[in-house]
């Protein structure tokens, strides 16, 4: 027997819950809140007490008791910038949370909702790589316009999480590998993680990268300019545009890899040729990223849903398989690594670090003043 962690992370409308014993799921929900209910509250913050009642009725239902486990961990944003780690909650970490001062998203339910089962519990409670992590090297920060910076909005959490079972099938340590690392699912995150931090990846909120099924991806930038200008779309629609009417499913209509499949099956050249592109705009990347590590890459790590699909994991492999070994993680395994972060902390393999609130990067205080 293990020790018993219960997971949570917070969506719009549901939160997924999960219990281990050690590495053994023992338990898993995806818990629906009510979305008029939710929209009676004015801030994110206010709707804790109603979550946290529907997610002890849900326990309550299969008959786990919270008293019952040894550590709390759990998805959550809202944070400044921060290294990768495991953060115990503080004071600091509620105070940036509850306040909302840095994002109104669900996300910033998880440290407030598995703080309070801490603080009935008396047992510790853990954000493990929370999305707010910044690793990025500083060359990488630049782009082309003064006064953008790329910045890192990746999927941590399961991105560090097969990166560790990749190095562990490796037979390395983490902090000892190099790994390009593709998280393929709605949205795309592609990172070079050297010696055990992501120290450059595409901006998944902010279009970069290669497309995704449901986001644009990078696209050339004069004819978006164009279309912003052209009083045909608003704002907001140009918005959807990039992060989630774009890719596969502004192609092909649909973000579904079987019906792709199918479709390219039957000889539609269009799909084919498209779900090629897929796979050849991954490839692209893979490979910059390899240059990001000089060439010393230990494998090409695929993970997230689209890892699925063999079809397309042979088309990536055609590319980039030259670069290093594959290793295919399909699906995300975010849950267990909540699990398996509280688990390294109760062990102390993994030292745990304290949130202070200050952003890891705030500008280059040596870049020179210039006239717009």
């Amino acid at each position: 027997m293990g020790y018993k962690i219960f997971t949570l992370s917070p969506g719009s409308t549901s939160t997924k819950l999960a219990v281990f014993d050690g590495e053994t799921r023992l338990f898993k929900a995806n818990v629906q809140h009510d979305p008029e209910k939710l929209k009676s509250f004015e801030r994110v913050s206010e709707q804790k007490p109603y979550r946290v009642e529907t997610i002890l009725d849900e326990l309550k239902k299969n008959n786990i008791d919270i008293n019952d486990m040894d550590a709390f961990a759990a998805y959550s944003g809202g944070l400044a910038s921060t290294p990768g780690g495991i953060f115990p909650v503080n004071e600091k970490i509620l105070e940036d949370c509850s306040s909302g001062r840095l994002m109104e998203h669900p996300a910033i339910l998880g440290a407030q909702i598995i703080g309070a089962f801490a603080e009935e519990t008396g047992k510790p409670a853990f954000l493990v790589n929370p999305p707010d992590v910044d690793e990025f090297d500083d060359v990488a920060r630049i782009s082309g316009i003064k006064g953008i910076y790329r910045e890192s909005h990746v999927h941590v959490l399961n991105q560090k999480e097969v990166a560790m079972r990749a190095a562990k099938e490796l037979g390395k340590k983490y902090e000892d590998c190099n790994l390009v690392v593709c998280h393929v699912g709605g949205g795309l995150s592609i990172t070079a993680q050297k010696h055990g931090r992501i120290v450059d990846g595409n901006d998944v909120l902010n279009g970069d990268g290669p497309m995704a099924p449901n986001r644009s991806g990078y696209v050339p930038l004069l004819p978006v300019i164009k279309m912003c200008f052209s009083g045909k779309y608003t704002l907001d629609e140009m918005k959807k545009k990039v992060s989630k009417t774009g890719g596969l499913i502004s192609l092909l209509g649909t973000d579904n890899m079987m019906e792709i499949d199918e479709r390219i099956e039957k000889g539609d050249k269009w799909a084919t040729l498209v779900m090629k592109n897929f796979a050849y705009q991954l490839a692209k990347y893979i490979g910059s990223y390899a240059c990001v590590m000089e060439g010393k890459v230990d494998a090409v790590v695929l993970t997230g849903g689209c890892s699925k699909d063999e079809m397309f994991v042979e088309l990536v492999k055609k590319y980039a398989g030259w670069i290093a070994p594959f290793i295919v993680y399909g699906g995300d395994f975010e849950m267990e690594a909540l699990a398996s972060g509280a688990i390294r902390a109760l062990d102390g393999v993994e030292e745990t670090k304290e949130y202070t609130g200050e952003p890891v990067w705030t500008g280059f205080d040596f870049e020179p003043e210039t006239e717009e």
